[in-house]
């Protein structure tokens, strides 16, 4: 009896195998792929995905060909970019004599920072001037557009284009108009020459950037989550901290970062509320300027420079980590 009738083994073949492939009728059909481990496209289901498709580090952050070199030279020259007029300032701040045609200085000098930085110089009290007014705006901008831009940004009511407008209106007018306005009232306040005055004048043009952003923030957060949070049990403080706060987080340290370079950048308004008493990183720069050093003018320039890109590297850096938000996700 043959093999085939009774089930008994041939050689080289095993109980139940499937009968040799010379007794099988040729149909001129391929054979099938041997049978593969669950989950792993045998060679047919490789051949479907095409070319390079399923290789190692295909689809990946950081893999082959995703293009890292390319996006590390991008980001380089970005901030070389961003860098390059600061340069100038650097050369001038270091030179003794440095004029147009020179491509470097031919005399090298610490001379104007010994001057800028010198204890009688008032540059570091005019540092700690501009730090706590810039501080004091960005706090109470905050306080003051964190509630008004979730109700522009949520909320559908009559006249909300008008409340827009007139929230943009102290940008659209010139400062100067805005502090010599404000000046009087100010004298009859005792705020004239004060710092608590400075940052009432620098909160007008500062707000509406503040309240705008804030409003973008919240239009485009997902506040259905909060309603979800308080059907789970969630109280009204557990849902702010745990809820909201990693939704609209960094978008507010962007508004606040707005904030904090329009303040950061007063000059007029200064001048008018400040009457001479309070003196600015920025009062201080006009004053350099009109001394006619240009190597002063330079150094002082770089001291009040430097904080803003400062805190703007910080704040991108830490804008670019992971941000844990509800489920783990980005």
């Amino acid at each position: 009896m043959s093999a085939h009738g009774t089930g008994t083994p041939t050689p080289g073949s095993t109980v139940g195998s499937p009968p040799a492939a010379s007794s099988l009728p040729q149909t001129g059909r391929r054979s099938a792929s041997p049978p593969t481990p669950i989950g792993r496209p045998g060679p047919a289901a490789a051949g479907v995905e095409g070319p390079g498709r399923g290789s190692p580090g295909h689809g990946r952050p950081g893999g082959p060909g995703h293009g890292r070199p390319g996006t590390t030279v991008a980001a380089a020259a970005l901030v070389a970019l961003l860098l390059l007029p600061f340069l100038p300032l650097v050369l001038t701040s270091l030179s003794r004599g440095y004029f147009h045609p020179q491509i470097l200085p031919e005399t090298w000098s610490l001379r104007a920072w010994r001057l800028v930085l010198a204890p009688g110089a008032g540059t570091w009290v005019a540092l700690r001037d501009s730090l706590m007014v810039a501080a004091g705006v960005t706090l109470v901008s905050l306080v003051v557009a964190v509630p008004a831009g979730r109700v522009l940004g949520t909320r559908a009511f009559r006249g909300r284009r008008v409340v827009e407008v007139v929230v943009l209106l102290p940008v659209l007018v010139p400062g100067i108009a805005v502090a010599i306005g404000l000046h009087v009232t100010f004298l009859r306040l005792g705020l004239a020459g004060t710092l608590p005055g400075v940052v009432l004048v620098h909160l007008v043009p500062a707000t509406p950037y503040v309240v705008l952003l804030s409003a973008g923030v919240f239009a485009n957060a997902d506040l259905g989550l909060e309603d979800q949070a308080r059907t789970l049990g969630a109280n009204r403080r557990q849902v702010a901290w745990s809820v909201t706060r990693p939704l609209v987080a960094p978008g507010l340290a962007v508004a606040a970062l707005f904030g904090f370079l329009v303040s950061w950048g007063q000059y007029a308004t200064t001048l008018v509320v400040g009457g001479g008493r309070v003196v600015t990183l920025p009062i201080l720069l006009f004053a350099s300027a009109a001394g006619g050093d240009t190597a002063v003018t330079a150094a002082t320039a770089l001291v009040h420079a430097l904080p803003a890109v400062g805190l703007l590297v910080v704040t991108a850096r830490i804008l670019g980590r992971d941000v844990p938000t509800l489920g783990g996700a980005r």
